[in-house]
């Protein structure tokens, strides 16, 4: 047997050490030991593969424009919209494009190969959603990229968004989104959770609303989700993003909720960077952190993803494209301190978040699409505790990033010659 690429003694995320057989895109064999020819030999020396990282919610469309017209000085949500208002005008459709590659070049090298991007389609010209089907289309050999069509100003509430909205979808975008909390009126949004959710059922479409990213415990839109969701058979189909109002409603309520949630499959997407430093900046203390009920909803079964949501935006003056930093602060924020909910955390930026993506082809399985990340971690949690370097990164079974292992070397009486901050148990 010959491969393309072959991967040896890495460690799987079970525990389990393999090789790992590629041949062109696809996992062709994963056995404790290949004994084969391959085009190319890399000795994983017993660090993590894994499958690549996958963010389920971004904005590619507003990356590393931080600073442009100005900064956002509140720090607030409403503010970062304003100046996102203040900064479509000046788009062009080459720094958009440019701006989104830079991106992806970061992303590649951070080992996260999937994305699903909300594109704002209240500019009429709706020249990001142009720019960003020509990146997807350009970036297709390496990253899977999804586009989000996005009515950042509100469905009603902006006079042409509905119709952008569709034309976006005409041109090629793959899911239908909403912002029901930014409408006029509570009823608008309700509203536009029903309309949104039945031009997705007419196309087949997947639906990934922002939902009740506020405080305000009386926004309440993920319950019309999810009722709409199982009203239209789009089970499995739907993802509610951010979630917030859910840290300050009603515990009696949230119990009601929860189990509606959970029966109509609807998927929880938080953003655990953007949502901390966004919400609560109108309380003194105590003051609420904005992340959503991730312990309890996946308590109640519930597939929960973590998305990054901002790098060097309007919203997020910080960002390096890596989701073991998403991972890290949502472990910390939702208090998953236990071994099985740290371990958690990694899945809800690699499986769980492929799988609310639908992403198929997606997986260190024989058959599967070769494409992975070696890791400077000796199983997830590790790997999260350390945000772990990425020593390299397989697309299609083309080898597109990789990194020597460093060491820092030390200079100290009696001690070792260098650290790496492994934890290697004695015994």
């Amino acid at each position: 047997m010959t491969f393309d690429l072959l991967i040896k003694g890495g460690t799987l995320p079970d525990g389990s050490v393999a090789d790992i057989g590629i041949s062109g895109e696809t996992i062709a064999a994963i056995a404790p030991s290949l004994d084969a020819e391959a085009g190319r030999v890399i000795d994983a020396g017993g660090n993590l593969v894994a499958p690549p990282f996958v963010d389920p919610h971004f904005h590619m469309d507003a990356t590393l424009s931080y600073g442009i017209p100005r900064i956002n000085a509140s720090g607030t949500l409403l503010e970062g919209i304003a100046l996102w208002g203040e900064l479509k005008p000046m788009l062009t459709h080459d720094a958009v494009k440019s701006r989104a590659l830079a991106y992806c070049d970061w992303a590649v090298s951070m080992g996260l190969l999937a994305i699903r991007t909300h594109v704002d389609v209240c500019d009429d010209r709706l020249l990001a959603v142009e720019a960003l089907l020509e990146v997807k289309k350009e970036i297709a050999p390496y990253i899977d990229l999804q586009l989000v069509a996005f009515p950042q100003d509100g469905l009603y509430r902006s006079p042409t968004a509905r119709e952008n909205t569709i034309r976006a979808l005409d041109m090629g975008v793959d899911v239908v989104g909403g912002i029901p909390h930014f409408e006029r009126t509570m009823a608008d949004g309700t509203r536009s959770v029903t309309d949104l959710c039945e031009i997705a059922a007419e196309r087949g479409l997947m639906v990934d609303m922002h939902c009740d990213e506020t405080d305000d415990p009386q926004s309440r839109h993920i319950e019309q989700l999810a009722y709409e969701t199982q009203r239209l058979g789009l089970q499995g189909r739907v993802a509610g993003s951010h979630l917030t109002s859910m840290h300050s409603m009603d515990n009696y309520y949230v119990s009601k909720l929860l189990p509606l949630i959970a029966e109509a499959q609807v998927s929880a997407i938080p953003s655990p960077l953007i949502n901390i430093m966004l919400q609560g900046r109108h309380d003194t203390f105590p003051k609420r952190r904005g992340m959503t009920r991730v312990k309890e909803m996946l308590a109640m079964g519930i597939r929960v993803g973590f998305g990054q949501d901002c790098c060097l935006d309007p919203w997020y003056s910080l960002g390096t494209a890596d989701m073991l930093d998403v991972a890290f602060m949502g472990l910390h924020v939702a208090q998953m301190s236990h071994p099985a909910e740290m371990r958690k955390c990694f899945d809800m930026v690699t499986v769980d978040s492929a799988a609310i993506m639908g992403l198929e082809h997606y997986g260190l399985q024989v058959g599967k699409r070769a494409s992975l990340v070696v890791l400077d971690a000796g199983n997830p949690t590790e790997a999260v505790r350390l945000r772990a370097e990425r020593l390299c990164v397989v697309a299609r079974g083309k080898v597109v990033a990789e990194r020597t292992q460093q060491k820092t070397r030390l200079a100290l009486p009696g001690r070792p010659g260098s650290v790496d901050r492994r934890h290697r148990p004695a015994g």
